[in-house]
C-alpha cells in the first residue's frame, strides 16, 4: 500500500504540483504537438498567445468533489492554460459546477475572467492536449502518478466523477495506489452510476460533455445537471456525517 503523503498544506500541495505537472516533459510526442499547436493557431484565436504547455488542476485545493476529464482540448485548454476552458465542454461543466454550487460563476473563457471554485477541484486523466484527442496508452500511464498524489493528499475528498470511459480507467487504475479499499468487483461504466465504498470517496461515473455527445443528444443538459445534483447530494451528506 502507498504511503498517504502528508503536505505541509492544501495550498502547499496545490502549487508544488502545479509546477511539476506544467513543467513536465515525460511525454516528447505531446510537448512537441502542444507546441506546435500553439505556434500555429486557429485562425479565430490568431492574436492571441496560447499556453502551449501541460495544464495543471484547477480549482479548490482541498476539494470535496474532484472531476476527472480525458485530456485538454487542442484549442481549449492548450490554448488558455485552464482545464476544461475555451472550449464546448467547458461551457457544459463550469455551468452545471455553478447550477449546483460548486462555482461562483458559469464563465470560463480564461484565467482572468474571475472564476472561482468552491469544494470543487477539475483535473484529466492526461494533462496535455493529444493529437486527435487520443492520448497514448504510455503517455496516460506517465501522467497517472499526478492523479495518484491528488487522490492520496485531498483530505475532504468525499466524490471523485469521472467524464468518460478513460477518466474511469484512470481512476481506477490509480484506485489502489493512493491507498483506498478496492472494489469487490470492478466499477463499468454507466451514465450516472454511482459506487459507494466504506473508507473512500463515492465514484461516480457520467458521459463526456464532448461535442460527440452533446450535438448528437447523447447527453442533454438535464442528463448532465441531475448528475452533478447528484453529487452535490453526496458530498452535503458527507459533510453532515462528518458533523459531532
Amino acid at each position: 500500500m502507498a504511503r498517504r503523503l502528508q503536505a505541509p498544506s492544501p495550498a502547499a500541495f496545490a502549487r508544488d504540483l502545479e509546477r511539476r505537472i506544467v513543467g513536465c516533459t515525460a511525454c516528447p510526442r505531446l510537448v512537441e504537438h502542444c507546441r506546435h499547436i500553439a505556434e500555429v493557431k486557429r485562425r479565430a484565436y490568431r492574436d492571441e498567445n496560447y499556453w502551449g504547455r501541460p495544464v495543471p488542476t484547477f480549482g479548490d485545493p482541498d476539494p470535496q468533489l474532484l472531476v476527472v476529464g480525458l485530456a485538454p482540448g487542442a484549442h481549449g485548454a492548450n490554448r488558455t492554460g485552464r482545464v476544461f476552458t475555451g472550449d464546448s465542454s467547458g461551457d457544459w461543466l463550469y455551468r452545471a459546477l455553478h447550477v449546483t454550487g460548486f462555482a461562483n460563476q458559469a464563465r470560463s473563457i480564461g484565467l482572468d475572467d474571475g472564476l472561482e471554485l468552491r469544494g470543487a477541484a477539475v483535473t484529466c486523466a492526461g494533462r496535455c492536449a493529444p493529437p486527435q484527442n487520443k492520448p497514448a496508452r504510455d503517455e496516460l500511464e506517465r501522467c497517472r502518478p499526478f492523479l495518484i498524489e491528488e487522490l492520496q493528499a485531498y483530505r475532504g475528498l468525499r466524490v471523485v466523477l469521472a467524464l468518460g470511459g478513460i477518466a474511469l480507467d484512470a481512476v481506477l487504475k490509480s484506485w489502489s495506489a493512493a491507498d483506498f479499499p478496492e472494489f469487490s468487483s470492478k466499477p463499468k461504466f454507466g451514465h450516472g452510476a454511482v459506487f459507494p465504498l466504506d473508507g473512500a470517496p463515492t465514484l461516480v461515473t457520467c458521459y463526456h460533455p464532448s461535442r460527440q455527445n452533446t450535438q448528437t443528444g447523447r447527453l442533454t443538459r438535464r442528463q448532465f445537471h441531475a448528475v452533478f445534483r447528484r453529487c452535490r447530494r453526496l458530498v452535503d451528506e458527507g459533510r453532515e456525517r462528518e458533523r459531532p
